[in-house]
């Protein structure tokens, strides 16, 4: 059979065996999968977040959550695409988590900077708090993975290799994503008067 039958083949499976075979780790499952209910996944995230990077970098989560976590899936107690509902739900509340943390970090940052009175604190301190509320808002420009690795790296406290093995990376990959992303912040803060840390 050739590889145009199979893919006709498969594409006529019945969501009840793509599960099965999804569970069972058959690749073309997964794309199957991918192709019959990623529209509905990406839906609920532009429902949360809007269209844009969070949605897109949600329905990518779900569908690599699944994967990876599929020795999970019991088919006969819950249909696949109920499933990847639950997991897409988890990974909206835990994009609002990051998003109230960063903005709670804000927020605080800012309050600091102005309720310090100036004659109590070093000449340094507001420019630091500045730098920080500078880089918050620097992470919020970036894209996927570079804002999810240096997420990891700097707010979750990883190190590269947890990082690699969290998001299935390369570890130089993740290397070169972390020192490209703080070249480029450090140029952008650089250019609005404030400098990272060497």
């Amino acid at each position: 059979m050739d590889q145009g039958s199979v893919r006709h083949s498969a594409a006529n499976l019945d969501d009840v065996e793509v599960g099965r075979r999804f569970a069972a780790g058959d690749e073309c499952a997964l794309a199957l999968a991918y192709e019959r209910w990623a529209g509905q996944v990406h839906g609920m995230a532009v429902r949360a977040f809007g269209p844009g990077p969070d949605a897109e970098d949600v329905t990518q989560q779900t569908f690599i959550a699944a994967w990876t976590g599929r020795a999970r899936f019991r088919p006969e107690a819950s249909p696949l695409p109920a499933w990847l509902v639950g997991i897409c739900r988890h990974k909206i509340a835990d994009t609002w988590a990051r998003r109230e943390r960063q903005r709670r970090e804000a927020d605080a940052a800012m309050s600091q900077a102005q309720a310090a009175p100036v004659a109590g604190y070093g000449p340094g301190v507001d420019s630091v708090v500045a730098d920080r509320v500078l880089v918050l808002d620097e992470l919020d420009r970036l894209g996927q993975p570079q804002r999810g690795i240096i997420e990891l790296a700097f707010f979750a406290d990883l190190t590269h290799a947890q990082i690699a093995e969290r998001t299935g990376l390369p570890l130089g990959t993740v290397k070169s994503h972390i020192r490209r992303t703080l070249e480029r912040l450090r140029s952008r803060l650089e250019g609005d008067g404030a400098a990272l840390p060497a």
